[in-house]
């Protein structure tokens, strides 16, 4: 794939086993082993996707994915031996566009990487209109930018590409299935929590009330839409 991929991962054995995996899919591989490198490494090289484990010394990589996603929307892939529910959303809320918890398989590793460098790269080369409006919610896809009833909000990569799909088709109701398809690029029962999680942290910006949406609505049983020129807004 010719992508500049930046692994910050402290473990040795397994820094080497995903550059090994991501160099054979024709990647170019930076390791680091903590926190600090990590940040100087991704402002002076600008690498197309991070990989990076939040257990890092020096400064954390929750630290480092807080920091990176404030200064450009390279996709981060988190890495991590926490598995309760409270650690993905924290994760996904300050940024990360994906995460993978440890143990896990390097080729499902480089599947994520695959998913992730499609959606960044496809996502500025579409002849589609650049500004979506749909009730109060607004995005404009050139600059990256989403508003609801004219106020600023920001969201994350993958947020951005869930919240985009809805609106170009606004009353649709897409599955989890048609959302990992086209979002996240690969099928796992595992990643339709994650749409879920994804959903509920654009609730928490977006809507007036998150406990009972108006704007990102769910259609039990079916899945999520976004509701047809709805008026609500963030109070």
């Amino acid at each position: 794939m010719n992508a500049r991929i930046l692994v910050a991962e402290d473990d040795e054995k397994q820094s080497r086993l995903i550059r090994i995996y991501l160099e054979r899919e024709g990647n170019a591989v930076h390791v680091v082993a903590d926190g600090r490198a990590a940040l100087e490494r991704a402002r002076s090289s600008k690498p197309d996707l991070i990989v990076l484990d939040v257990m890092l010394p020096l400064v954390d990589g929750l630290d480092v994915c807080r920091i990176l996603r404030a200064e450009s929307a390279v996709p981060i892939l988190l890495l991590t031996a926490r598995t309760t529910e409270e650690d993905m959303l924290l994760g996904l809320d300050l940024g990360a566009d994906d995460y993978l918890t440890k143990p896990y398989s390097p080729r499902e590793l480089t599947a994520r990487v695959r998913a992730l460098l499609r959606r960044s790269r496809n996502s500025g080369g579409a002849a589609e209109p650049a500004v979506l409006r749909v009730g109060a919610v607004e995005l404009d896809t050139a600059r990256f930018e989403v508003r609801v009833a004219g106020r600023p909000v920001t969201l994350t990569a993958k947020e951005f590409a869930i919240l985009e799909m809805l609106a170009r088709e606004p009353g649709r109701v897409f599955t989890r299935a048609q959302i990992i398809e086209r979002v996240f690029g690969f099928d796992r029962d595992v990643m339709e929590r994650t749409v879920d999680a994804h959903m509920m942290n654009m609730r928490r910006k977006v809507e007036a009330d998150p406990q009972r949406p108006r704007l990102l609505e769910t259609v039990y049983g079916r899945g999520y839409r976004l509701a047809e020129g709805s008026d609500s807004a963030r109070s």
